[in-house]
């Protein structure tokens, strides 16, 4: 496949720095296919994801959605500026880039009419991942930084996409989805509902019976920052075989993201010494 230059390449909002690390718009080919080799890295080789034979041979994570996409990268600028620098990732879909494939990526595995049908601007998040020595907190909040100055930029108003639960044995991790169904469900008007032949049901156990304190720390760290932004998830999650994950998705209205992460940086510049 063929790697497109980036959708939205000089229409990106710059470079958004802490400390050494960076988050910024892939600006070229190269830092494209950067981002997805250090996907193929982490999905793959990492966690245990099935590789396309294409995939294998290029050691590419890659589909036909990268080349409609823009890529969130986080760069470490202590190991220079080049692709080399690249440590961390995510996928970003708007409206008129999934117009060109005539969808959007979660609708393989969820009916998103009632997302679609919502009248404000929207964009489809996937494929985030860290290189892994990156994973503490400082990494994961740069990325959300640029998603929500990219939000800014395109006067995004719903964020939605799937995130993923480690494993595809739904009695495994029966007590999370339990809880996320019974506390975070997605309001009717835009819930996302998992595609009849791929619906596992989510209510598994007593939620009574539940430690709701216990489960919430045994959730993946991007589920839990979802959450933290006020984040809904749909109806049913999905197994992915190839990705050995099991996907729930979620909804996030925009307001959420921008308001939290303007009112924190005001904050620390107020706390700047003149």
């Amino acid at each position: 496949m063929v790697i497109l230059p980036p959708a939205t390449a000089g229409d990106g909002f710059g470079e958004l720095r802490a400390g050494n690390l960076g988050v910024r718009l892939a600006r070229t080919e190269a830092e494209i296919e950067a981002g997805l080799r250090l996907r193929y890295q982490v999905f793959y080789d990492e966690m245990g994801a099935i590789p396309s034979l294409e995939a294998a041979r290029t050691h590419l994570d890659i589909d036909v959605f990268d080349n409609v996409a823009d890529h969130l990268l986080v760069i470490d600028h202590e190991l220079g500026d080049g692709v080399r620098a690249v440590v961390g990732t995510y996928r970003l879909i708007r409206e008129e880039a999934a117009d060109r494939l005539g969808r959007f990526y979660s609708s393989d595995e969820y009916d998103i009419s009632r997302i679609l049908a919502y009248t404000g601007r929207k964009l489809e998040l996937g494929r985030s991942c860290v290189q892994r020595e990156y994973r503490g907190r400082a990494a994961m909040q740069l990325l959300w930084r640029g998603i929500a100055a990219y939000v800014n930029l395109h006067h995004i108003e719903l964020m939605f996409g799937c995130a993923s639960l480690p494993g595809t044995d739904p009695e495994a991790i029966a007590n999370e989805l339990t809880y996320l169904a019974a506390n975070h469900l997605a309001p009717a008007e835009i819930r996302p509902r998992a595609l009849a032949a791929r619906y596992v049901e989510m209510n598994r156990r007593d939620i009574n019976l539940l430690d709701a304190r216990r489960v919430l720390a045994t959730l993946p760290p991007l589920m839990k920052g979802y959450l933290r932004l006020g984040g809904f998830v749909g109806d049913g999650a999905v197994i992915d075989t190839q990705f050995n994950t099991t996907d729930v998705a979620v909804v996030v209205m925009t307001e959420l993201v921008t308001d939290k992460y303007t009112k924190h940086y005001e904050r620390q510049n107020r706390e700047l010494p003149d």
